[in-house]
């Protein structure tokens, strides 16, 4: 794929120090990348100023919502050098959810190229701050002037990047609590629950305004008939065992597919078993209150690994897990991920990739 370069007059020249902490998701670099499909190919691949995108009224994704995004990060390691962790699994999943949104896919090494085009190029803009990455945040939308319930013909992709902190404002040291409830669901089976699309971001900001009602972060969502656990919308769910099993709920068509539970459960830790299964949310309830169920927490790229201290009911019943605290499983998760992702634990074969 050939890029066409379009750079700013007074793009960055030094290396970004930030002076306050960074939020998550709030900072630009100075370019983004974009290229158009046409109704038969992706062309015009080219790296441009960020700035405002230009759409007719009529475009498609402004009313029918045909829109897909991604998610990834990448890391500065002790050798100065600039790593991705686990883009190609990003890619693909973009695919995936195209393929859910009757959207055009994108080979997974142009996309990969875009993005090591796009981050070599504002390399200069990676946050030299203790906990910081740089996000990235590719996306797709329809771009057809047209008011009828159907597919856009025309497509333009994005890669813009935001140099963050973590995700929940205390970062990974303050656990979290949820809210779980009947009043709200995420998704129901035969819908875009397994995609990554804004409308399943969209309708959750209700029921997230809600939690925070109670004092909670998120909603842990219930399946469409209040048997069993889902995920929690910004991230998937998982909890331990006293016998040190870490769960995490099956994938189905109404989860996201977190690539960090994947890594998760592709990982070897000594001591510690990875696996998914079917979580009533009885049984759930029961195993924090008879002492089975020891930590809890959530997996998400943008979360990282997100302890939860305890969950609340609408009926204002709250359930602690453990001592409330981070506990030794969670713990230990989060250091071999972070370590991973940095460069102080050996990645596994093909998990990270030089800028």
């Amino acid at each position: 794929m050939h890029i066409e370069y379009t750079l700013k007059s007074n793009k960055r020249t030094e290396i970004f120090r930030p002076t306050e902490q960074l939020v998550f998701g709030k900072k630009r670099t100075d370019h983004m990348f974009l290229m158009d499909y046409d109704g038969e190919s992706w062309q015009n691949a080219r790296i441009v100023p960020y700035g405002n995108l230009s759409i007719a009224p009529g475009a498609v994704v402004l009313h029918y919502g045909q829109e897909i995004f991604e998610g990834c990060k990448s890391f500065k390691h002790d050798d100065g050098e600039i790593y991705g962790f686990r883009w190609d699994e990003n890619a693909k999943r973009l695919n995936e959810s195209a393929k859910i949104m009757i959207m055009p896919e994108i080979d997974v090494d142009i996309q990969l190229q875009a993005m090591h085009a796009l981050m070599d190029l504002e390399r200069l803009w990676f946050p030299e701050q203790k906990g910081a990455s740089m996000y990235l945040r590719p996306f797709m939308f329809g771009t057809s002037d047209s008011l009828g319930v159907k597919p856009s013909k025309t497509y333009t992709y994005c890669i813009f990047l935001s140099p963050s902190g973590p995700y929940y404002k205390a970062g990974f040291s303050d656990p979290i609590r949820l809210l779980i409830t009947s009043r709200f669901h995420r998704a129901v089976s035969g819908g875009s629950g397994a995609a990554k699309t804004g409308g399943n971001y969209g309708c959750s900001m209700r029921s997230i305004e809600f939690a925070h009602k109670f004092e909670a972060s998120q909603v842990l969502y219930l399946d469409s008939n209040n048997m069993f656990l889902e995920e929690a919308g910004a991230m998937n769910h998982f909890h331990v065992t006293k016998n040190n099993e870490v769960i995490i709920p099956h994938f189905t068509d109404t989860i996201l597919k977190s690539i960090t539970s994947c890594s998760m459960l592709d990982l070897n830790l000594d001591g510690i078993t990875v696996r998914q299964e079917f979580i009533g949310f009885k049984h759930f309830i029961n195993g924090i209150e008879n002492g089975d169920i020891v930590e809890c927490g959530g997996f998400g790229t943008a979360a990282g690994v997100s302890p939860v201290g305890s969950y609340i009911l609408e009926s204002g019943k709250e359930y602690i897990v453990g001592n409330g605290k981070i506990g030794p499983v969670t713990q230990k998760l989060y250091d071999t991920l972070t370590g991973i992702q940095t460069g102080t634990i050996k990645a596994p074969e093909g998990w990270i990739q030089k800028v």
